[in-house]
């Protein structure tokens, strides 16, 4: 049987009809730079995550780029993240002409190391560090609210990297009680990727920044249009980061679906849970499901949340290389994210070697993603989960 890591076939086969329609609207309004469908789509979003204002761009990546750009970061400051992401995190940081710093991750959910946050905070007698870029890696949010509390100890910004998350909750106690703020609405502003392995995918590249301040958005407008207003009169330097409606209207036709593609991505991983359960793995130490994918979809009262939306479903394992040659020999998708840390990439030069952070290095050497995507069926989990066993058993 063949499993791939993900097929967007089985989601176009029930979307194409209004994919299409939407793509011919956008044709026929001969609207092709912003219009009412990135408007339409701002306004969906920022409702959907709980923010005031959301401003459409070209990627996940120019959503990062285009808020440190808009903060004023550049030479001479530093910007803390994970050293555990997609290249995008650190690559903005240098592209501003700023240096990353990496606090380490949490070994159990992959999310940065409150602690070592806090002790990189605390180390920075010069104030060098302007921003924090929690990663809400797989779809699941980091801590927040120490996170938060950091931020406002060390008065620095906080941008959410929740390119993998959205929808993803987060329990954060606001005045005495326990609100669920989804992923991207709790720092200064969140971005999102709608690369199409995401949840919310398009059919190519978009993104999306959310915030609540409403000064920061205007900035954010300025800056997506080479930071004109009115046309030809530019109060900044930005770029073209437009967001395309033919992706924002792609992206309205998806968005109602995103809740139950949320829940069924959840139902695959609690199943995959069982299998590996049932079938001794997790038992004999053969496979280690982390933490974070246990983690229950309910709040407080029993309600259902999405604290976790697998946007990856990743195992850490022994014999890591040799479990991934096999799943591939045996026609079954799988995916290593990531194989080397943001601190030991290349381009960093000599500063690669003066860094240590020993959790990312093992998490890269340790973890494989399988298929989870939500037209997954459950002969094709049980068949994943059988050649998993032929290989350890």
């Amino acid at each position: 049987m063949k499993v791939p890591l993900l097929d967007l076939q089985a989601q176009l086969a029930y979307l194409e009809e209004d994919l299409l329609a939407a793509v011919s609207r956008v044709v026929k309004s001969t609207r092709y730079i912003q219009g009412p469908e990135v408007e339409g789509l701002e306004q969906e979003i920022a409702e959907y995550c709980g923010s005031k204002y959301a401003v459409g761009v070209t990627s996940g990546t120019d959503a990062l780029l285009i808020c440190l750009m808009s903060l004023g970061i550049g030479p001479g400051d530093r910007v803390l993240t994970s050293p555990f992401s997609f290249f995008a995190t650190m690559g903005v940081i240098l592209r501003v002409g700023a240096t990353p710093v990496f606090a380490d991750i949490d070994p159990e959910s992959f999310n940065i190391d409150t602690v070592k946050t806090a002790e990189l905070l605390r180390a920075d007698t010069e104030k060098k560090i302007k921003a924090i870029i929690p990663v809400h890696l797989y779809g699941q949010c980091a801590e927040m609210a120490a996170i938060l509390e950091l931020a406002k100890e060390f008065d620095v910004a906080v941008i959410e990297d929740a390119a993998q998350a959205i929808g993803a909750e987060y329990p954060l106690v606001i005045d005495g009680k326990t609100q669920y703020k989804r992923a991207g609405s709790m720092g200064t502003a969140g971005c999102f990727s709608f690369f199409p392995s995401k949840n919310l995918g398009g059919i190519g590249d978009g993104g999306m920044v959310v915030t609540d301040d409403a000064d920061f958005a205007e900035r954010l407008v300025l800056m997506r249009n080479h930071g004109a207003h009115p046309k030809y009169y530019h109060k900044l330097v930005g770029g073209n980061f437009r967001l395309d409606p033919i992706q924002a209207a792609a992206l309205r036709v998806k968005l109602p679906h995103l809740e139950r593609w949320h829940r069924q991505r959840a139902e695959n991983a609690a199943r995959y849970n069982r299998l590996f359960t049932e079938a001794g793995l997790l038992d004999q130490g053969k496979v280690l499901i982390p933490a974070s994918v246990y983690l229950p979809n309910a709040g407080s009262e029993g309600e259902k949340r999405n604290l976790h939306i697998y946007n990856q479903y990743v195992l850490r394992v022994e014999r890591r290389n040799e479990l991934r040659d096999w799943l591939v020999g045996n026609d079954i998708g799988c995916e290593i994210y990531y194989p080397v840390p943001l601190h030991k990439q290349e381009c960093l030069g000599s500063m690669a070697s003066q860094i240590s952070c020993p959790e990312a290095e093992k998490a890269a050497d340790e973890t494989i993603a399988l298929p989870i995507y939500p037209e997954l069926t459950s002969e094709m989990q049980e068949h994943v989960v059988k050649k998993i066993v032929q290989f350890y058993l």
